[in-house]
């Protein structure tokens, strides 16, 4: 964990200045260069001497200084032209340089000032002047130098910081996917319950869920809506499970009795997801309650026209006849796809919406390749109708 900035900077130029601060001296006369040495080395600072501009630039730059006395008068590179130099260089430019001078030019130190100086001493030296200087400079220095090893540190901070929050939104995500894949399956399976001595239920709530989600995305619904009509339509036919197995697993016609009964699942659906604050569970409630509603008016069990009824029910309601088409049932063998295909078009505008009719007819090659896949998953061998059998069978759909 970080600590606090405001209380690390005081121990961190404390801790800089504890260790043995280094103070070049440049200057081309030796007896200048030995005589602030000697002012320099009581107070405890390790002192380096160079003869001139070209040396001091190549000793700063393999053990950089904490502060530089640069004489300006020297032959060949002068001090203006060295401390230049020096500021150019990235390991150097916070090393603090006074010029060492016997000019009183004002042109002179803006001159200096311009190439990066920090500070100015007059020829001769004075000890005292010098000592002042240097323990400013060099506090600075120290505080500089703490300022860049923190911004690193926090750097390398925020660095690992980052990767951890990259890790953990991996595992969220990762957790995310499972829950969810579980969570489906969980409808999944307790959707089977409706129907649980059905053997073709499993594949239908699978394949008619998928079909139901792609016709969603092929109308231009968003991914979160998409996502939300896959787990609530497996739950359409819940409702079921209030239905007697006399009349759910009739090998043969509903009478008009049955039929009366058969179509309370949708109310009893209705009741079993209601007053959910999850979304899909909502949305289930909508699907279960509408999905036998027709666009006619004809349905049940409000008698709904149209856009009266909710799109995810006209989506859910092309998905589930095709699926129940092509499926084997109690009371029929399966349709084959161009029989299936067939009555989906004859119920465009009566029993089904237009516009999910036309987006199935568009979308069919993907829609069968999920249905396929659906099946294969389940294994399972279908006989097929004949076309004499197909208008009492899709009674017994409705």
């Amino acid at each position: 964990m970080m600590t606090d900035p405001a209380q690390d900077n005081k121990a961190s130029v404390d801790a800089t200045q504890s260790r043995t601060q280094k103070v070049m001296v440049v200057d081309d006369e030796k007896l200048n260069r030995m005589l602030i040495a000697r002012m320099l080395k009581p107070q405890g600072y390790e002192v380096l001497l160079a003869a001139g501009g070209e040396e001091c630039l190549s000793m700063a730059l393999e053990d950089p200084p904490d502060l530089i006395l640069l004489d300006i008068m020297m032959p060949g590179m002068d001090g203006f032209e060295v401390c230049a130099k020096l500021k150019r260089e990235e390991s150097l430019s916070l090393v603090p340089v006074v010029m060492v001078t016997a000019l009183q030019d004002v042109n002179d130190r803006v001159k200096a000032l311009d190439v990066g100086a920090d500070d100015f001493l007059t020829k001769p030296v004075d000890r005292m002047e010098l000592m002042a200087r240097a323990r400013s400079l060099l506090k600075v220095k120290a505080y500089n130098d703490h300022m860049v090893n923190y911004r690193q540190e926090l750097e390398r901070e925020v660095k690992w910081r980052t990767q951890e929050i990259e890790e953990a939104n991996d595992k969220l995500a990762k957790a995310h996917e499972k829950l969810r894949g579980a969570s489906l399956e969980t409808i999944f399976r307790l959707s089977r319950a409706a129907e649980f001595k059905d053997e073709d239920t499993g594949a239908h709530i699978i394949s008619m869920s998928r079909i139901s989600a792609r016709l969603a995305a092929r109308m231009g619904l968003n991914g979160q809506t998409v996502e939300s009509i896959l787990y609530a339509s497996p739950m359409h036919d819940i409702g079921k499970i209030g239905i007697p197995d006399r009349i759910l697993l009739k090998n043969g016609p509903l009478n008009d009795e049955e039929w009366s009964v058969m179509r309370l699942h949708t109310t009893y659906g209705g009741q079993i997801l209601e007053h959910s604050d999850i979304g899909f569970l909502r949305l289930g409630e909508v699907i279960a309650t509408t999905h036998h509603e027709k666009v006619d008016g004809t349905g049940y069990p409000r008698g709904l026209r149209g856009k009266e009824i909710p799109l995810a029910g006209r989506i859910v309601a092309v998905a589930d006849v095709f699926d129940a088409l092509m499926s084997r049932r109690p009371y029929k063998p399966a349709f084959t796809i161009v029989q299936a295909v067939e009555i989906i078009k004859e119920g465009r505008g009566r029993h089904f919406d237009p516009d999910v009719v036309d987006a199935f007819l568009d979308d069919l090659d993907e829609i069968q390749r999920i249905w396929n896949a659906s099946q294969e998953e389940h294994q399972e061998e279908r006989p097929k109708a004949g076309p004499a059998e197909s208008g009492e069978i899709l009674m017994n759909l409705q």
